[in-house]
């Protein structure tokens, strides 16, 4: 069976992506802090697909436990088939007043992590000659917000090239960008369900954005934008002023 690696795999779309890919058959592990959370949902797969499941607990921003898990992915006994880069969280928009210290766990969360699995990953990718990574990124990357859409933005660009560089050599990276959707996120930020500002259409469903982000990747697209009305989103920020984009990135919080 393959095997799937996911962080930030607690809740939210790592727990989709999970269930979604046990359902297809990967044997998994997943990564996050909450180590009662991650049995919860071993147990609930394990039973549902019948898969493995091996529960690794971790703070990617701690160096000892992030290094833990590199090493996991880099094992070539126990082979990763698909890294799924997923871990992350929100601040608020407004940098100026926001502790410094927690922007710059932001940024190591968003950028380094991602960047040291995937070096991981690839690099023994490329020695069994195959493998898919998926980095969650967001459509914020595509438009100014915050600091949230600029470490979005380096996943898309990096994701992008990296596709560009070794899918002909059987390695994949794929930046799955999903919209406002539907999970714990804005609730961990401390913002109630239904006052982050956001209107209902613009939200999705995360079984949809996970479905449609691993039929990209088994396709090999580079970048995936899932849903149609994003896609027509993202298409208009590039035709409209720098300014109306900045309104844009604005909404919700």
């Amino acid at each position: 069976m393959p095997t799937a690696l996911i962080t930030g795999a607690s809740s939210g779309l790592g727990a989709e992506f999970a269930r979604q890919l046990a359902r297809k058959g990967a044997d998994l592990v997943l990564v996050a802090r909450d180590r009662d959370a991650l049995d919860r949902l071993a147990d609930e797969v394990r039973a549902r697909s019948g898969v493995a499941v091996e529960v690794l607990p971790a703070d990617l921003t701690l160096p000892a436990e992030l290094a833990s898990v590199v090493e996991r992915v880099a094992d070539p006994e126990h082979p990763v088939d698909l890294l799924v880069n997923n871990a992350g969280f929100g601040l608020p928009l407004d940098f100026a007043r926001n502790d410094i210290e927690d922007e710059v766990r932001h940024l190591a969360l968003h950028v380094e992590v991602p960047m040291r699995l995937t070096h991981a990953a690839v690099h023994a990718m490329l020695e069994r000659k195959g493998g898919r990574i998926i980095n969650v990124a967001s459509v914020a990357g595509f438009i100014p917000r915050s600091t949230y859409g600029a470490c979005k933005g380096w996943l898309i660009s990096f994701s992008r090239w990296a596709n560009g560089q070794y899918a002909s050599k059987g390695v994949t990276v794929t930046a799955v960008c999903p919209g406002f959707t539907h999970t714990n996120f804005h609730e961990r930020m401390g913002v109630a369900p239904g006052k982050e500002g956001v209107p209902a259409w613009m939200w999705l469903d995360a079984k949809a954005v996970v479905s449609e982000g691993l039929r990209d990747a088994s396709r090999g697209k580079g970048v995936s934008v899932p849903s149609l009305r994003y896609r027509t989103l993202v298409g208009l920020t590039r035709l409209v002023p720098a300014g109306l984009s900045s309104k844009v990135g604005e909404r919700g919080r």
